[in-house]
């Protein structure tokens, strides 16, 4: 080959290889259906997220026998799409410009003009649709980040909750407990270290079997005294309040917790303890005499659940009519139940009378302690932010404007 050949063969540009195909079977192609089904998902706890106060306060779930069928309206969520316009047609729904944020565009209805009030609309409204949940799966969106507050181990009740966590594998065990993905996996390793890769012929060499341990999972014990005043002066939605209160409370224990005992304290001018169908169905009359509820608290403090054993937390959900004579010995019950306490939450529920400052809560304003929790009560919703007050992480939503004013 003489070099003016050479030279135009080197002259050729190089061949590249083709681009990789994109295959049919590639796994990314099939993602998309999962992925806007979580997104969806997501989206549809988020909007129930934004319901809890109203499903909290719903007096038919705390009839329900744990099937009942709970249904939240969710506004429907459409997919992005382009659609193209006529040509020449000009931009709908771009206004005039020079608007601000927050610039009210338009209330209520079809406008008829300036001045005019809002008539009926002739435009498509929003759709909705009911999403179904489950009494266990809303529980589980309500109490997700709930805690009990300033929780201490203590030296003499402590339980141990044992769990069992599968960590080897080994040649001889129970069948039920017989590894396939392992057993297959020597089954092949030994069919081809004798020249002949498969699976089958299975021989008892091949068979894996998953060994476990316990853990235990160390919870400090804890006691909630659950007090309510069962006055005359407790009218049916004071009662329904703190009953409801109580109710979720109990659920949120009894779903996070082992080791929480709940002693049921129903009180009028004298303090009794209940058992729990009492507690939630009992009604009484008379005057109110709210020490009596805490000097009997207490008494179990130190005698039952001795503060060294124990995380006390006492509960008292009232009205806040009591004796004025009173007052002055349950400030020195609740400063001597703060000192033992892990927390002291008191509830006052008043409905409508946000601006009323009753002779208790007066009295629960002279406690200086980083322990103690009052807030009021003035609507159902206020209960679901009753539950996140005393037990959410410290940046909690707020109760009612009217309620914090008080």
């Amino acid at each position: 080959m003489n070099d003016k050949s050479h030279a135009v063969l080197n002259s050729q540009p190089s061949v590249l290889p083709p681009p990789p195909s994109l295959s049919q079977s590639d796994w990314s192609l099939h993602r998309k259906g999962p992925i806007d089904q979580a997104r969806h998902n997501e989206k549809i706890k988020d909007a129930v997220r934004k319901n809890l106060a109203d499903i909290v306060s719903e007096q038919s779930i705390l009839t329900t026998d744990g099937r009942k069928i709970i249904k939240v309206p969710i506004r429907s969520l459409e997919e992005y799409r382009f659609r193209f316009g006529d040509e020449g047609q000009q931009g709908v729904g771009q206004g005039q410009g020079g608007t601000q944020v927050g610039d009210v565009l338009q209330k209520g209805g079809n406008q008829q003009g300036p001045g005019k009030g809002a008539g009926a609309g002739e435009e498509p409204g929003i759709d909705y649709y009911e999403a179904e949940f489950t009494l266990d799966e809303l529980t589980a969106l309500i109490f997700e980040d709930l805690g009990l507050p300033n929780l201490e181990e203590k030296k003499l009740q402590s339980i141990a909750s044992p769990t069992i966590r599968f960590n080897d594998i080994r040649r001889k065990g129970a069948l039920a407990n017989l590894d396939k993905r392992q057993t297959l996996k020597q089954n092949l390793r030994r069919n081809a270290m004798l020249g002949a890769p498969h699976v089958g012929d299975f021989k008892p060499e091949d068979l894996r079997f998953k060994t476990w341990e316990e853990t235990f999972d160390r919870q400090a014990a804890a006691v909630v005294l659950a007090m309510m005043d069962v006055s005359g002066s407790m009218g049916t939605f004071e009662k329904y309040i703190a009953r409801s209160f109580y109710y979720w409370m109990l659920a949120f224990l009894r779903t996070k917790y082992d080791n929480v005992e709940i002693v049921f304290i129903a009180h009028h001018t004298e303090a009794k303890e209940v058992t729990e169908e009492e507690f939630f169905t009992r009604g009484e009359s008379g005057g109110t005499k709210v020490s009596s509820a805490y000097q009997l608290a207490l008494e179990l403090a130190e005698t039952r659940y001795r503060p060294e054993d124990w995380n006390l937390y006492p509960f008292h959900f009232s009205d806040g009519d009591n004796w004025p004579s009173d007052n002055a010995l349950c400030k020195d019950l609740v400063a001597q139940l703060l000192e033992m306490s892990a927390l002291f939450g008191y509830g006052e529920i008043r409905q409508g009378r946000y601006a009323y400052h009753s002779t208790l809560m007066s009295t629960f304003e002279q406690i200086t302690h980083p322990k103690l929790m009052p807030l009021v009560i003035g609507a159902k919703t206020d209960v679901y932010p009753a539950l996140r007050k005393f037990f959410g992480p410290p940046t909690t939503p707020e109760l009612s404007a009217a309620a914090l004013a008080s």
